[in-house]
């Protein structure tokens, strides 16, 4: 059956292509974004791809912006099968640079947004007695990287807040939680962030200008065609895992995105894979 599937961050990148992909395969989709004058290049490829969807706003960070959307969605169609929170964002900064400020919004944006969403959503699914909520983490939530402390630690938090909903939330409302954790994602968003925390002043007159310009050179280096070998993925290619999870009638609760990003997080996960054991392990436990 097709499904009803609302998608944050639609205006490029994952968000973009995921949203074109499930239209393809004829979902009923509403890809989302914060500002709405940035929806040409969805509307662009969904006209080329013929694949129909509809674009609503919907700001993460705007309790009212979610409610506004997520209601006229539910006055449209009378259900919400799917939630996919991709909105997100990066950050490159070492704890002693980054202001409050950015710290805020990174949390905000990162963690805080999704349990918006959810909070609006869960309310129609458990309604409606299913549901599937996929939060779009990252490698870098189950693996901490220099320079990336506070993204990190925003992923970190989804990754516990939807560990900790899934040891309940499904046994008791049939609504399902997944996270794909890609590795790294080749886009001009990832070359942007490099190349405007390089511009920043005095980001690199401090005392982490050693490590800092090892970091970045790397970073870079790996960002390259001629180097990335397996550890960075096309925004297709970590839709097409994404796609594989909404079609799984029996999703994981984690997936990583490529054999890299497996490997890479091996030394946490390889016990459980999928997190499955650790759902049952704490139902067993606390609800029993």
């Amino acid at each position: 059956m097709n499904k009803v599937i609302v998608i944050t961050g639609t205006s490029s990148g994952l968000g973009l292509s995921l949203a074109i992909k499930l239209a393809k395969q004829g979902h009923c989709v509403y890809a989302t974004m914060r500002d709405l004058s940035k929806k040409g290049e969805l509307v662009n490829a969904s006209y080329s791809q013929d694949a129909k969807l509809f674009i609503k706003s919907l700001n993460v960070s705007d309790t009212t912006s979610i409610n506004t959307c997520i209601n006229e969605i539910i006055k449209e169609q009378g259900r919400i099968d799917c939630l996919v929170n991709n909105a997100g964002m990066g950050f490159i900064k070492s704890t002693e640079l980054a202001s409050e400020t950015e710290i805020k919004e990174v949390i905000d944006t990162n963690f805080i947004g999704v349990v918006r969403c959810i909070k609006a959503v869960l309310p129609h699914m458990r309604k409606a007695g299913s549901g599937h909520i996929i939060n779009i983490s990252s490698v870098g939530g189950l693996i901490g990287q220099p320079f990336n402390e506070i993204y990190c630690a925003s992923k970190f938090a989804l990754e516990g807040y939807t560990e900790s909903m899934a040891t309940y939330i499904p046994a008791f409302f049939n609504v399902k939680f997944s996270l794909v954790e890609p590795g790294g994602i080749t886009s001009e968003f990832a070359n942007n962030l490099l190349a405007r925390y390089k511009m920043e002043p005095d980001n690199n007159a401090n005392d982490y200008e050693p490590c800092l310009q090892q970091y970045l050179s790397g970073a870079q280096k790996r960002l390259s065609k001629a180097d990335s070998g397996d550890i960075y993925q096309t925004s297709s290619e970590v839709a097409d895992c994404v796609v594989d999870v909404i079609n799984n009638p029996n999703p994981p609760l984690r997936v990583r995105s490529s054999d890299w990003a497996n490997n890479f997080c091996a030394i946490k996960t390889q016990a459980d894979p999928d997190g499955l054991k650790l759902v049952k392990q704490i139902n067993e436990l606390f609800l029993s």
